[in-house]
């Protein structure tokens, strides 16, 4: 293994939850009078934290979003998430792989840790998190794409930031990957290969991955 510790991103990498959110998130915005669509909440927002939908719609329009915005969007997200979320495939093979081998990982997203939880225990992935491997932008002062939340896990998890890998799927987490000083794996599922450029290794097939970490 050439790595110490693999850090993974969550929603589009472990669990299937980018069509989903940004479904919602488009649509709420857009109820909102904020028209937005499905690819362009992609394009603007997948892979960040809630604040940077805040930050753009003010710097776009001058506006602010309702007060309750956040509350009121996880509240339509987690019950979707109970009808649709499903693991992102071979994302299972993936950790029974790394805990056989005894590989340490983690799981480091731009959403809530209420968010992380909910996907997991939705889609079983709560067997291989334990809270001590869980980080969120919540515990860091900015979310990707600063490397805050990435050197903050590694940190957490005894690691050196050049002995980690990044598996992540949005431009943004790429960033925060490059920034922190770790190599990262895109994972082009949903993105655009170019899109994920920087990345050192590109795949897009989950089941691939436990080959390139060797």
């Amino acid at each position: 293994m050439r790595y110490d510790l693999v850090v993974f991103d969550n929603d589009g990498v472990l669990v299937d939850s980018e069509p989903i959110s940004n479904r919602l998130l488009a649509a709420y915005l857009t109820e909102l009078g904020h028209p937005t669509s499905y690819e362009d909440s992609l394009r603007d927002y997948m892979g960040a934290a809630l604040h940077r939908v805040h930050d753009l719609v003010a710097e776009r329009t001058g506006q602010r979003l309702p007060d309750d915005f956040d509350d009121v969007f996880h509240a339509r997200v987690f019950a979707a998430f109970e009808r649709e979320l499903k693991p992102v495939s071979g994302a299972v093979g993936v950790l029974e792989k790394l805990a056989a081998d005894g590989v340490p990982y983690c799981v480091a997203s731009s959403g809530s840790h209420e968010r992380i939880r909910v996907g997991h225990r939705t889609t079983g992935l709560d067997r291989w998190f334990e809270d001590s491997r869980i980080f969120s932008s919540q515990d860091v002062g900015r979310g990707k794409p600063a490397p805050d939340l990435f050197l903050y896990a590694a940190e957490r998890m005894g690691v050196a930031p050049e002995r980690c890998v990044v598996v992540e799927d949005s431009p943004l987490g790429v960033r925060a990957a490059v920034a922190a000083g770790m190599d990262v794996y895109g994972f082009t599922a949903m993105t655009p290969s170019e899109k994920l450029a920087d990345a050192g290794q590109l795949f897009s097939d989950m089941q691939e991955l436990t080959d390139l970490l060797i």
